[in-house]
């Protein structure tokens, strides 16, 4: 491993993980990144000094004299025009900034450089980092080192893109259909993508992607940004007149939020970029990212069932012993009580924050339930929101200070609640000190953590300041404390389904619920798009029951199970009254994921791109290539018929594959029609073939999936 320090060295190569990023410390200001993607190899410094040259622009007419750079943090004094990446001011002035590069200190896969003003007062330390899957992160820290305060108000990462970056992918959604995907031309000027919902939200953007024209999951250069932090955010990709492209990722600061007393620092959150040949190559580094991190889960994931869709509010021991019976007979894992145990918690209109056993429905406490579901060989998981509170609490009503508002008035609710100031400290050690003596009297592995409305006018009462930033962090702490006390807990993050889900928030739990839509035809985009940055054992994929309670739409059991196989997996559904038939076939697919979970929790995921959008594949190859599983939906009816051929990506191009539609197998495939000849035959197929030409794909109906084993043949 090499070092560097004083003196700055002209520039500086980071190579890992197939991943190379080249830096010219040469440039006026702070440094710029003059490649970012594909390994180049280690460069002699003769190729380092001509690559250099060849980036900087050239001198045009009506345009500045010295040409600006794009600089990883570009600045107006050295001729930048384009979005900022700092803004801040003293009192009366000292808005503007000329950081310049005083020191660096890089390793092979890392670079921390130290940028100076001292006119400004201010102190700049960048971080960028290769991980061994070939993520670049992000962060810097501001050093105020003047006498006087400084207000900031943006700090931002910015990532640059390659020519060839033509059109820009991110992502909207609403409650109940988060994560969809929209595209539109890269051209000059920003595409910004804010949060100001005190939470990711929605409709939050889960990456911005940036990359040629028609990339796909397979074919086509793309780079991404995504900002691993839980409160307000921004995103953008950018195109400048001069023809510079980036992407940026940062927390977007309420005004007030982060003021620099001095001597005071402020360090951004992690903003980590990827790229890829098509979007799984892209996917497949923030997974082994993921995966490496030393709380990542080790054990199987528990196939888990969660009793809000069976019950809702209506707690009765002898239908919740019913339905926990049913589900060890099918073979889950995890009995999870939802929302309704606490005091006076009958309906969301009251009770929130009141952490308590509510006597009136439980008279003997939660023993009997969790004991009940532990004699059956199952964990026991439960339900919390800590972070709200109805004005109907006992909470609210002792303690209004400790709920963010505005001086004078309320935030409008929202699902008839408020937020609660987890900064304050009596507040944050009330919810600690509840939430851990739950934890204590009870033998509780699990909890589901909810987060049910967005933030609106979130001010610390005691001060006035905008507060989002401030819960945000105390929300991290509160989770590492249960964590601490509480070492084989495992937390999931629900946020009306799926409005939290970012890095951040993974950093501290174990799952993210992906949405509170479990209809499958809903599901595919969801889980295909979260599935772009969260691999399948951290989102909670569940099984519904016949009629989704968000769509009213109905579906076969058979293609409920296909949608959410291979995820963090589940039931959603008062199973307690299924016939024989169906309790069998359920057990069938709880078997059939608990054989296969390893896989689908430790491959890695693909998708094909077909031609035909009517239909959708999808799936999980082992990590040695051996062994892959896909699921085909026919989505709507294709125009042709049948459908033409599907292929099957990811797997070893020279290896030899036997191919077979996969039990269990209730669905009528085939629908009547003459038999598909490769299934009934031995079908032995390269993995070069298999992605290229492919096989004849079966006659589905609509909204009809099917499953695909590949083994690899000796």
């Amino acid at each position: 491993m090499s070092t560097a320090s004083l003196p700055v060295p002209a520039h500086v190569q980071l190579h890992r993980g197939g991943t190379s990023v080249i830096v010219d410390l040469t440039t006026a200001g702070t440094p710029a990144i003059i490649h970012w993607g594909p390994a180049t190899g280690t460069l002699s410094p003769a190729e380092l000094s001509s690559l250099a040259t060849a980036a900087r622009p050239q001198r045009v007419s009506g345009g500045i004299d010295i040409p600006a750079r794009l600089g990883i943090l570009p600045q107006e004094v050295f001729g930048w025009q384009g979005s900022p990446a700092l803004t801040g001011q003293r009192a009366g002035g000292g808005w503007a900034s000329a950081l310049s590069t005083t020191a660096a200190l890089a390793t092979d896969s890392s670079l921390t450089i130290t940028s100076e003003d001292p006119g400004a007062e201010l102190r700049l330390v960048t971080e960028l980092e290769l991980t061994a899957a070939g993520v670049l992160r992000q962060r810097h820290t501001l050093s105020n080192t003047g006498a006087s305060d400084y207000q900031l108000h943006r700090l931002t990462a910015v990532f640059p893109l390659p020519a060839s970056a033509a059109t820009v992918q991110d992502f909207t959604g609403r409650h109940l259909k988060e994560r969809t995907a929209q595209r539109r031309p890269l051209t000059v000027g920003a595409h910004v993508r804010e949060s100001r919902r005190g939470r990711p939200g929605a409709d939050a953007t889960l990456l911005m992607l940036a990359g040629e024209d028609n990339f796909g999951f397979r074919s086509g250069l793309v780079h991404g940004v995504h900002t691993a932090w839980s409160g307000n955010h921004s995103l953008s990709a950018e195109r400048t007149i001069t023809s510079d492209s980036f992407l940026t990722a940062g927390e977007l600061l309420l005004p007030g939020e982060v003021l620099l007393a001095p001597g005071v620092s402020h360090t951004t959150p992690w903003a980590l970029g990827s790229w890829g040949h098509g979007l799984d190559q892209l996917s497949a580094r923030f997974h082994e990212d993921l995966r490496a991190r030393p709380q990542h889960p080790k054990r199987p994931r528990p196939v888990t069932l969660n009793t809000w869709e069976a019950v809702y509010f209506d707690h009765d021991l002898a239908t919740l012993k019913s339905l926990a019976d049913k589900a060890a007979g099918v073979g889950v894992e995890r009995f999870v009580l939802d929302d309704g145990w606490f005091l006076g918690r009958r309906d969301d209109t009251a009770g929130l924050g009141d952490w308590f056993v509510d006597a009136a429905v439980w008279p003997d406490g939660l023993g009997p339930i969790i004991d009940h579901v532990r004699g059956l060989g199952m964990e026991f998981g439960l339900w919390f929101e800590p972070e709200m509170v109805n004005p109907d609490s006992e909470l609210a009503r002792n303690h209004p200070d400790w709920i963010l508002h505005t001086e004078g008035r309320w935030p409008v609710s929202a699902r008839q609640q408020q937020v609660l100031n987890l900064a304050h400290p009596d507040c944050f050690d009330y919810l600690l000190g509840r939430i851990d003596a739950i934890l204590a009297e009870y033998p509780i592995s699990y909890i589901k953590w909810d987060h049910n409305r967005d933030l609106l006018d979130a001010a610390d009462p005691r001060t006035g300041n905008a507060s989002v930033r401030d819960s945000t962090l105390a929300l991290y702490r509160l989770l590492a404390e249960l964590k601490s006390r509480h070492p084989e807990l495992e937390i999931e993050s629900c946020a009306s389904g799926g409005a939290r889900v970012d890095l951040g928030i993974l950093d501290c739990t174990d799952r993210i619920w992906t949405s509170d839509c479990i209809d499958p035809v809903e599901r595919l985009d969801n889980q295909a798009n979260t599935g772009l940055l969260v691999p399948y054992e951290l989102m909670g994929a569940h099984i519904g029951g016949p009629k989704s309670h968000s769509t009213r739409r109905q579906h076969s059991l058979g293609f409920m199970a296909r949608t959410a196989i291979f995820g963090h997996f589940g039931i959603e559904w008062d199973i307690s009254a299924i016939s024989a038939e169906q309790t069998e076939e359920l057990a069938g697919w709880v078997a059939f994921h608990k054989a296969n979970r390893d896989l689908f929790h430790t491959g890695t995921s693909v998708h094909a791109d077909l031609p035909d959008p009517a239909l959708d594949l999808r799936g999980v190859v082992a990590g040695d290539g051996t062994r892959a599983v896909y699921s085909l939906t026919q989505r709507t009816a294709s125009t042709t018929y049948p459908s033409g051929r599907i292929t099957l990506p990811g797997l070893t191009p020279d290896a030899l594959y036997r191919v077979r539609l996969s039990e269990p197998l209730n669905d009528d495939v085939g629908n009547g029609q003459s038999p598909l000849d490769w299934a009934l035959t031995e079908t032995i197929l390269s993995g070069r073939l298999l992605a290229a030409t492919g096989l004849a794909s079966p006659v589905l109906f609509p909204e009809q999936a099917v499953l695909i084993t590949v083994d690899q043949a000796n």
